[in-house]
């Protein structure tokens, strides 16, 4: 049996007449940049988020990038984050000319250590970056709370958690004062290729945003500022609001699927070196990630039995080369390098069968010499 990481053919085959209708239609409107869909996505998305405003953009990077560009953040000016996450939230940062403060995670969710968070905001932190890792919404109110005691905006990486919610209910793109989205095919809900949003509920935010997007003109042709061209394809926008109506299942799906790992991992659990994702209320499961000793044969004995596997991430920010500058070594950040070496994600996707999951984890037991569990 093969166990793929991702199965978007799976995904996308019960959608493949609505997302071909969708895209007819786009065509024959004529209107590709823009328009019509991606107003109306940012409506829904938005209203799913619970804020009043979406800003569509071209990728999940992009809406990071144009977000601290709404702050107008700059040479001189630092930005908390996470030195565990992918490359682009740091990586916005440093395009600015900005200085990312990298500080560590909580060991269980991943997630930005509120109190080394707290910490780390200085005379000339301009903003903070919490990012919702694998789709568990960080630990959100201690850091908004001491960030808005000092006057420092937070905006939430929300790349990875659409439809996630934090410990009161509350949704994830609603818990601070904006938050960047990704459409990326892989995420809870993506599209056919690269897209983002950035939401938020602030009228003067909102309106920055749209016009950063489009080179800073308004109108068009007048440029106030120096934006980009950060805007959505209008072929991205319906296909995501065609799978949209299916992200509650989805969400649904994945969520099934981690409780089916926790209940066949669990039989032997004494015995296997292998630690589980916590489960908390709102988890949106982006990724099933574990830890595991011997991460890096037990993912290679994996790929022997066709089990496909992905590592994020095996390199913390703060150890990239280019920002060596920043002054941190081997060390400095020990949770975030414990996760480096150890974190492994197995296969995730609201379509993953039974049979599938049990061959993963048979597979893992075998590794470990660990008996199987017996079917029920």
């Amino acid at each position: 049996m093969r166990v793929p990481l991702v199965d978007l053919a799976a995904h996308h085959e019960p959608l493949r007449e609505e997302i071909r209708e969708a895209l007819v239609r786009v065509f024959e409107s004529q209107r590709y940049i823009m328009g019509p869909e991606v107003e109306a996505l940012e409506r829904e998305i938005a209203e799913l988020c619970g804020v009043r405003f979406g800003v569509g953009v071209s990728s999940g990077t992009d809406a990071l990038l144009v977000a601290l560009m709404g702050l107008e953040i700059g040479p001189g000016d630092e930005v908390v984050t996470s030195a565990y996450t992918f490359f682009a939230t740091a990586g916005a940062i440093a395009r600015l000319g900005a200085t990312p403060i990298l500080v560590d995670i909580e060991p269980q969710s991943f997630n930005l250590d509120p109190a080394a968070a707290i910490a780390a905001i200085g005379p000339r932190t301009r903003a903070i970056i919490p990012v919702h890792l694998f789709g568990r919404c960080a630990d959100m109110e201690p850091i908004v709370t001491a960030a808005r005691a000092r006057g420092v905006p937070v905006i939430e990486d929300a790349a990875q958690a659409l439809g996630a919610r934090a410990l009161d209910g509350r949704p994830v793109g609603s818990l601070a004062d904006a938050a960047c989205l990704s459409f990326f095919p892989s995420k809870n809900l993506g599209g056919l290729g690269d897209a983002g949003m950035v939401v938020c509920d602030d009228d003067d935010s909102a309106r920055r945003l749209r016009v950063l997007r489009e080179h800073g003109a308004e109108p068009k042709y007048h440029h106030e500022v120096v934006g980009g061209n950060f805007r959505l394809d209008a072929l991205q926008a319906a296909v995501l609001r065609v799978k949209l109506t299916r992200l509650d299942a989805a969400l649904a799906g994945r969520a099934r699927a981690a409780a089916r790992y926790r209940e066949l991992f669990a039989d032997r659990a004494d015995e296997l070196p292998v630690a589980l994702p916590e489960h908390v209320e709102g988890h949106s499961y982006n990724q099933f990630v574990i830890r595991a000793e011997r991460r890096d044969e037990l993912r290679s004995h994996l790929e022997t039995r066709g089990v496909a596997t992905a590592i994020y991430y095996p390199l913390p920010l703060h150890l990239q080369r280019c920002f060596s500058g920043l002054g941190l070594g081997p060390g400095d950040l020990p949770e975030s390098e414990r996760a480096a070496r150890e974190t492994l994600a197995l296969p995730m996707y609201p379509e993953i069968s039974e049979a599938q999951q049990r061959h993963v984890v048979a597979a893992c037991r075998e590794f470990y010499g660990v008996p199987e569990v017996a079917a029920v």
